[in-house]
C-alpha cells in the first residue's frame, strides 16, 4: 500500500488539541509538508527563512516560554549548519524542541551540500538528545506522539511524499519492531533501508538462511532488551543496514551493544562508507552503496561464504520514496 502526504495530514489532525505546539519553517514549507498546518493554524506557524542558526535560538526562546516548537527543514540544515546553536540553545538546557529533518542520508539528488550522512552520529553525541527515524507511513503517523512524550529535545529523521505501509501499530520509544525470527543471521535495519532489507530477507530465507529481523526507529536511547536478544540469536552473523555513514549510526550502535554483551559472531555493517556521496537519484545511490535488496543479499551471502542467486525483478522495488520535481525546485 502506498500513501502520500502522510505527515502533512497527520500534523494538522494531531496538533488540533495542542495549542502549545508551534511549527517553525526554514523556508521549505512546501517541501516539508507543513503548508496545510500553516493554513489551518496561521497564528502557530512561523517562517524563519534561510537562517537556521537563528531558528534554533528562536526555538530555544519559545520553549522557555512554554511553547513546544516543531522545526521543519532538511536534515542537513537542522544538524550540520546550526550545530553550535543546537547544542547551546536547545540540548544543553534540555528544552522541548522537536527537530523534524527531511531527506536524511542519500535521499536527495542535491549532492554533498544537501546529504546528511553523518547526522545520527552528531545527534547521538549530544547529551539530552533523543534520536528517532521513521521507516514507513505507520512510523510517520505515530512519531509525533513519541517525540511529544519526551521531556526534552528530539531529532526525527522524517520521510515525505509517497510512502509504503510496512507495519501494523504505532512506533514506540526505544522499542524495535519484530519483523522475523531465525537462528543463523540477525538483521537490523532502519529508515528507508527496512523495505529493501525485507525484500533481501525473503530471498535469503528462500535460500535456506534463517533470519531474525528487527526494525530500529530509536537510535538514542538504544537500550531495548530485545536488541540484545536478537544479537545473541545469531549463530553466524549480525548485519546492519542504514541510510547513514557506517561510522556513528546504526552499525556503531549495534557494535557497542555487541561488545558490551560479549557477542561472539562477526558484524557486517552495510551503509555509506567513509566518504561523501554525490548528486544522483536515491535508487542509484542506494545500489551504489550496497543498500538495495540485491546488494544486501550479495553482501550477506559473501559474509556467510555461500552463493545465493538473486531472482529477476529484485533489482527494482515496487515503491519509490518520493524525491521528485518538488525537491529539485527547492534546491
Amino acid at each position: 500500500m502506498i500513501e502520500k502526504q502522510v505527515h502533512s495530514r497527520n500534523i494538522v489532525r494531531w496538533a488540533a488539541d495542542k495549542p502549545e505546539v508551534v511549527v517553525l519553517s526554514g523556508d521549505l514549507t512546501g517541501s516539508t509538508e507543513i503548508a496545510e498546518f500553516k493554513a489551518a493554524y496561521p497564528d502557530r506557524f512561523f517562517s524563519l527563512g534561510m537562517a537556521e542558526q537563528n531558528m534554533l535560538s528562536w526555538a530555544g526562546g519559545m520553549a522557555r516560554e512554554g511553547f513546544v516548537p516543531y522545526l521543519h527543514t532538511f536534515s542537513v540544515f537542522l544538524v550540520r549548519r546550526p550545530y553550535d546553536q543546537l547544542a547551546m540553545s536547545v540540548a544543553y538546557p534540555a528544552l522541548p524542541v522537536k527537530l523534524i529533518g527531511f531527506l536524511p542520508g542519500i535521499m536527495t539528488p542535491g549532492g554533498v551540500s544537501h546529504q546528511a550522512v553523518e547526522d545520527i552520529s552528531l545527534m547521538r553525541g549530544l547529551p539530552n538528545m533523543t534520536v528517532l527515524e521513521v521507516g514507513d507511513a505507520a512510523d510517520v503517523e505515530s512519531v509525533l506522539d513519541v517525540a511529544h512524550g519526551v521531556d526534552g529535545p528530539v531529532y526525527v529523521r522524517m520521510l515525505r511524499g509517497a510512502l509504503p505501509r510496512l507495519f501494523d501499530g504505532p512506533m514506540e520509544l526505544d522499542r524495535v519492531r519484530h519483523l522475523a525470527d531465525g537462528e543463523e543471521v540477525t538483521l537490523f535495519s532502519s529508515g528507508i533501508c527496512t523495505q529493501e532489507a525485507i525484500r533481501a530477507r525473503q530471498v535469503l530465507e528462500r535460500a535456506g538462511v534463517s533470519v531474525t529481523h528487527r526494525h530500529v526507529s530509536t537510535h538514542k536511547p538504544f537500550t531495548d532488551p530485545a536488541i540484545e536478544d536478537a544479537i545473541h540469536a545469531a549463530k553466524s552473523l549480525v548485519v546492519t543496514v542504514e541510510n547513514h555513514s557506517v561510522i556513528g549510526g546504526l552499525g556503531t550502535e549495534v557494535a557497542e551493544r555487541m561488545a558490551e554483551t560479549g557477542a561472539g559472531v562477526p558484524l557486517l555493517r552495510i551503509g555509506i562508507p567513509d566518504t561523501f556521496a554525490h548528486g544522483a537519484s536515491a535508487e542509484y545511490l542506494m545500489d551504489k552503496y550496497g543498500l538495495s535488496a540485491p546488494r544486501i543479499v550479495a553482501r550477506v551471502a559473501a559474509a556467510l561464504g555461500r552463493e545465493i542467486d538473486v531472482p529477476d525483478g529484485l533489482a527494482h522495488s515496487d515503491v519509490t520514496i518520493d524525491i521528485g520535481a518538488e525537491q529539485l525546485e527547492a534546491l
